[in-house]
Formats: structure tokens, sequence, C-alpha cells
């Protein structure tokens, strides 16, 4: 049994972590601490213990695993004191705010022989998994080109915001998971090409980016906007032979903001209308079009591979180098806004 507990008691806790590790009979949630709990607005957990007092989650034996679930200004501090009290960490992403802090938490980790890592859940995505499907059965052929789109119409997003933080721009909330995508599954590019855009002005939000990541002669192309009142496919992949389009993105997002939780069969998963569209052409030179059934995702495979880290002393699937290299690219992308 892996023993948990969880530093934040809101949104993120609550609809991205707890529906799925509910679900473990490996995993058992302890405590949840909660800095105020005057503003405690999620129904509580039966056989859960709740506290305002950081320490007795921190000082408590039982616990092996902590989740920071707070926003991403306060995440470098807990992660270290989680760590620094002899416990293994899991992080909220953006992971930090800078690449250095990342590399003093991942530092102090490795002294200590304790795993931390960044929760980079959209790497089991559907859309995503599909696509890898797509791709490794190789009716593409050469692969030359990927767009991975993560598009909004969310003007009221950025309009209400009126000064520059490169930890909540658009590229660290987001770009966070299609580029873990992207190192993930193809590694460190060659070089990339960034064009981040405050589409308001300078002296606001970060509101666009599209990164350009080249692997040889393959262009993997990440973009993103809060202006786009129809967005454009979540994946499109171009090869020598063919093409592949999934227009829809992975629905487990979309189905817990409804409350429909992963508790029922069909959470998540895709209907025949949101399979993607394989055409590719043949060594006869005969063209075909194939409607491709959906891989089904699930962001509990997290807390799958942690508990097989933490209790069997397997490799983390998230690595160290991965989230540094992100975090190095996110940086380099904000670098130059005011």
């Amino acid at each position: 049994m892996l023993t948990i507990g969880y530093i934040g008691n809101g949104k993120s806790t609550n609809r991205y972590h707890l529906p799925f590790v509910l679900q473990r009979e490996n995993i058992k949630v302890k405590t949840i601490y909660q800095r105020n709990p005057k503003r405690e607005s999620w129904d509580r957990i039966a056989g859960v213990n709740y506290t305002s007092d950081l320490d007795e989650l921190l000082n408590d034996k039982d616990i092996q695993l902590i989740v920071v679930c707070t926003r991403t200004d306060s995440h470098f501090e807990y992660a270290k004191s989680v760590l620094e009290h002899n416990k293994h960490c899991l992080v909220e992403k953006p992971f930090m705010e800078t690449s250095d802090q990342a590399k003093e938490i991942f530092a102090i980790a490795r002294e200590k022989g304790l795993i931390v890592q960044a929760y980079q859940n959209r790497r089991f995505d559907s859309d995503f998994l599909t696509v890898q499907k797509v791709i490794a059965e190789g009716k593409l052929g050469d692969l030359l080109e990927v767009e991975m789109h993560y598009d909004y119409y969310r003007p009221e997003v950025p309009e209400s915001v009126h000064s520059f933080d490169p930890a909540s721009s658009f590229l660290y909330g987001h770009g966070c998971h299609t580029l873990d995508q992207v190192i993930s599954y193809f590694g460190k590019p060659d070089h990339i090409h960034y064009d981040v855009r405050q589409l308001l002005g300078q002296g606001r939000m970060n509101d666009y980016f599209d990164l350009d990541l080249y692997y040889g002669g393959l262009k993997v192309s990440v973009k993103s906007s809060y202006f786009r009142l129809k967005e454009r496919p979540s994946f499109v992949v171009y090869g020598k032979k063919g093409c592949f389009v999934k227009e829809t993105k992975d629905r487990q997002e979309e189905h817990l903001k409804l409350f429909y939780m992963p508790d029922n069969k069909d959470f998540g998963i895709d209907t025949i209308k949101h399979y993607g569209l394989l055409t590719y052409m043949d060594e006869e030179g005969t063209i075909h079009e194939e409607t491709v059934k959906s891989v089904n995702g699930d962001y509990g495979r997290v807390y799958d591979d942690l508990y097989e880290a933490i209790i069997n002393g397997k490799e983390k699937t998230i690595t160290d180098e991965q989230t540094l290299l992100q975090m190095e690219i996110l940086e380099t992308g904000v670098k130059n806004l005011k």
C-alpha cells in the first residue's frame, strides 16, 4: 500500500488527482492539508483526514508521498519542505517557476534517495496515445511534420490580466502539457524556433505561442491561442506516405468538468465521431482512408508509475532530464516578454 497526502484542497486536487487515486486499491489517501478551511468548496471524502496544520501532514510517519497541488509560485517551497521531511513528492505542473529551482529540487531528492517529479498526466491523453499508435504502425512512412494544437476562445482570460508574469503565462500554463508530450516521445530537439506573443500588447498576459521543434528532417509544431473561435485539430501528423488527423482532444477533462467521474465505464472514452482519420498510399499506389479507434487515456497512470517507482524500485517514467528540458524551453520562450 502506498499512503499519500495532499498539500492543497482546490480544483487540482479534487478534479485532476483524487478521482483517479480513489479508484486504485493499492493507494490510500490519508490526509489533505488546506491552508484556509473557511474557503473549502469541495465535498469532503469519507475516511480522509483534513487538516490546517501542515506539520501534521509533513511529520506523519505513515505518509510516503505528498502531492503538491497549489499555485506555481509556491511549488518550490512546498516541494523542498516535503523532501526535507524525507517524503517522496509529486508536484503539479508547471513543475517550478525556473529551471534553477527545478535543479535544486532534483539535487535534494537525489541526495536523500527520494523521488520527486511533475504531474505530467497529459502523457496519458487519448489523442496523444492514439497518435503514437498510428506512428508505430508505419503506414505514414517517414515522419515529416507533426502539428499539435491546444486552442480556446477565452478572450476574457487575457483581457482580465494587466501585467506580465512568466509563471502565469499561457506558455507556462499550457505549453507544459504539449511540450512534455513532444519531449517524452521525440526527445531533445536539435533546435527550436520560438514565437511567443502578447496579442493584447506589452505588459499584458502571454496569450499565444507557436514553437517549432526540429529533429533532423522532422518538424514538430506546438501551437496555442486564447483567441481561436474555431479550434484547430488536436493533432495533424504528416509522413511521406500519408497523414493522420485527430480533430478532438482527450475527453477526460471534459468529463471531469461535468463531474462525470472515472467510475463510469465510458469515462473519457471517444465515441466513433471523435475517432481520427488516417489517409495513406500503399505500395501499389492505392490511397486508403481509415477511421482509427482511439486508445483510451488515463491520467491515473502517473500514480501507477509512481507506485512502481516507490514501492517496487522501478525507474521513473517522467525523468528529471525531461522536466529540466521543458523548464528551460518555457524560460527561453518568455524571457524577452515584459
